[in-house]
C-alpha cells in the first residue's frame, strides 16, 4: 500500500445502518463514528432510500469531526444492489430504489427473457431488485417517462463520492455484486447493458482506489475545513468487497473471509470459480483490483434479527457446555430458510425440529447453530481452504464461532472490534492493512467429532427430506 493519508473520514452506508467514521490510517483504529438508522421511505412510486436523510446525516457528521480528529481526505462504502439515475443537472431523475421491494410478475418474466447466462456474468437471478438490471429494468419499464429524463446512471457508492466531488462513476466492486451487468472475464459491461439500451448512459467506471477529485469548495466551507485544505474523494466500494480488500493486502491465498451485518458474505479466496452453482446463492463478487472471488451469500443478520426479536438478550457463549448438550442431545434444531428466496437453500422455509418446550436459551443456541451451518454450506459451494475469518457482528458470538469451527473441520479467527468495511473503505487512500500475525487466538471448536458430525448429518439429511 501507499502511504495514506493521515486520517479518512468513511462514509459507510449499510442496509441497515449508516455511520460516519474517521480512521488513522497508520494504525487502522477507528478515531470517532457517528451512526444512523438508514430509513427505507414508502411512498412516492416504490419504496426507497432516504437520500435526503442520509446527505444530511453525512455532512452534519463531517461537520463534528472537521475539527477533531479531523480528517484529510474522504471515502465511501455502500451496499449493493442501488443506483442512482440522475438527470441532466446531476439530481435524481427518480429515487434510489430499495432492493427488497418486489415487481409485478409480468416485468419479471420478461426481464427474465433478456438476462445473460450465469456463464457471462457469474451473477445468479436473485429475489426483487437483488439483482441491479432487474431494478433498472423495472425502472425503465413502469416509469417511461421518469426514465427518459435519465442521463447518467451510478452505482451507489459512486452517487455519494460524486455528490461531493462533482464527478460521477460506476466502479467494478459495485458492478461486479450480482448485477447481471458485468462481465467478470473481460472485465466490461455485460450484454444486458446493450439489451436495456443503457450503453450512453452508464457512468465511465473508475478505480475503487481512486480520487475522482477534491471535496468541493462550497462543502468545504459548509463542513467548516480551512479555505487552503484540500480534501481528495475518493471513489469508494461495495461493503462487502471493502471487507476483503484488508485481506487480500495482508494474506496469501487460500483463505475464506466471512463479512457479517444483514447479510452473510462468504468470500473463498483461491477457491473454484467452476463450483459455482447460481440456484444456491453462489456467484463471482469482482474484487478492488478487477478479480473474480468466489462467493457466497445468505441474510444471516436479518435471519437472526426476526429470530430473536422477542428474546431475552442472551450472551452467545460456547463455554456452556450443558445447554449445547441439551441442544445436540434431543436433535434440536432449526431447518432453513428463514428468509426464503436467497442463501443456499432458497427455496426451502423454515421448521423448528424437536423444539417443544425448549427454554428461550436453547432456543438461541440453536439459532446460532442455525447460523453456523448455513455458513458453513456456503463455504462447502465455494471449495476453498484455509483459515476462515468472521468479521462484524457474529464475530463477537462465540456459539456460533465454535460451531462453524467444528462443523466446516476448518481455524476460525474472530476479527473483532470496527467493521471491515469501514476499515477497507479507509484503506482506498492508502495506509496499513492489518497484518496476519496480528490475528486473535483460533477459536476453539464446539463439542466432540462424534456429536457435531450427526448433528450436521441430521441436518442435512432432514433438509434432504424436505426438498
Amino acid at each position: 500500500m501507499t502511504q495514506g493519508a493521515g486520517k479518512v473520514a468513511v462514509f459507510d452506508v449499510g442496509k441497515t445502518n449508516a455511520k460516519l467514521v474517521v480512521y488513522d490510517t497508520a494504525s487502522g483504529r477507528e478515531l470517532v463514528s457517528h451512526r444512523m438508522t438508514n430509513r427505507v421511505v414508502s411512498h412516492g412510486p416504490y419504496p426507497h432510500y432516504d437520500t435526503d436523510a442520509l446527505w444530511a446525516f453525512l455532512i452534519a457528521s463531517l461537520k463534528a469531526v472537521a475539527e477533531t480528529p479531523g480528517f484529510d481526505a474522504i471515502s465511501v462504502t455502500t451496499h449493493g444492489a442501488a443506483a442512482a439515475l440522475l438527470d441532466e443537472q446531476g439530481e435524481l431523475a427518480l429515487p434510489v430504489l430499495d432492493y427488497e421491494h418486489d415487481y409485478p410478475q409480468e416485468i419479471q418474466a420478461d426481464y427474465d427473457r433478456i438476462r445473460p447466462d450465469f456463464a457471462e456474468t457469474f451473477s445468479p437471478r436473485l429475489s426483487m431488485g437483488l439483482n441491479l438490471g432487474a431494478q433498472l429494468h423495472y425502472q425503465k419499464t413502469a416509469f417511461p417517462n421518469e426514465f427518459a429524463r435519465v442521463r447518467t446512471i451510478v452505482t451507489y457508492a459512486q452517487y455519494w463520492s460524486g455528490r461531493l466531488s462533482a464527478r460521477f462513476a460506476t466502479e467494478v466492486t459495485s458492478l461486479g455484486c450480482h448485477t447481471d451487468l458485468w462481465n467478470p472475464a473481460l472485465g466490461r459491461f455485460s450484454t444486458l447493458v446493450e439489451a436495456l439500451d443503457l450503453s450512453g448512459l452508464m457512468a465511465p467506471v473508475h478505480s475503487a482506489f481512486e480520487a475522482l477529485g477534491p471535496l468541493l469548495a462550497p462543502l468545504a466551507k459548509e463542513i467548516g475545513l480551512d479555505a487552503d485544505q484540500e480534501i481528495p474523494v475518493h471513489c469508494g466500494i461495495h461493503d462487502s468487497n471493502a471487507s476483503l480488500l484488508p485481506h487480500l493486502i495482508g494474506r496469501e491465498s487460500p483463505f475464506s473471509v466471512v463479512s457479517t451485518g444483514t447479510w452473510v458474505v462468504s468470500f473463498g479466496v483461491g477457491g473454484d470459480l467452476g463450483r459455482l452453482d447460481p440456484a444456491r446463492d453462489t456467484l463471482a463478487n469482482v474484487d478492488a483490483y478487477g478479480r473474480a472471488v468466489p462467493s457466497a451469500r445468505f441474510m444471516g443478520g436479518r435471519e437472526y434479527e426476526m429470530l430473536t426479536s422477542d428474546m431475552e438478550p442472551v450472551q452467545a457463549k460456547a463455554s456452556d457446555a450443558a445447554l449445547i448438550q441439551a441442544v445436540i442431545a434431543r436433535g434440536m434444531m432449526l431447518l432453513p430458510s428463514v428468509v426464503p428466496g436467497c442463501g443456499p437453500f432458497p427455496g426451502m422455509t423454515a421448521a423448528w425440529v424437536s423444539a417443544d418446550g425448549a427454554s428461550g436459551a436453547e432456543r438461541h443456541a440453536a439459532i446460532c447453530l442455525y447460523l453456523a451451518l448455513m455458513t458453513r454450506e456456503s463455504l462447502r459451494l465455494l471449495n476453498a481452504g484455509g483459515p476462515i475469518l468472521v468479521e462484524g457482528p457474529f464475530a463477537k458470538n462465540g456459539l456460533y464461532l465454535s460451531a462453524l469451527s467444528a462443523f466446516s473441520g476448518r481455524s476460525v479467527l474472530a476479527l473483532e472490534g470496527s467493521t471491515g468495511t469501514s476499515l477497507g473503505a479507509a484503506l482506498l487512500a492508502g495506509g496499513t492493512a492489518p497484518k496476519a500475525s496480528e490475528d486473535p487466538a483460533v477459536v476453539t471448536p464446539l463439542g466432540t467429532p462424534a456429536e457435531i458430525e450427526t448433528y450436521q448429518r441430521l441436518w442435512l439429511e432432514r433438509i434432504a427430506a424436505r426438498c
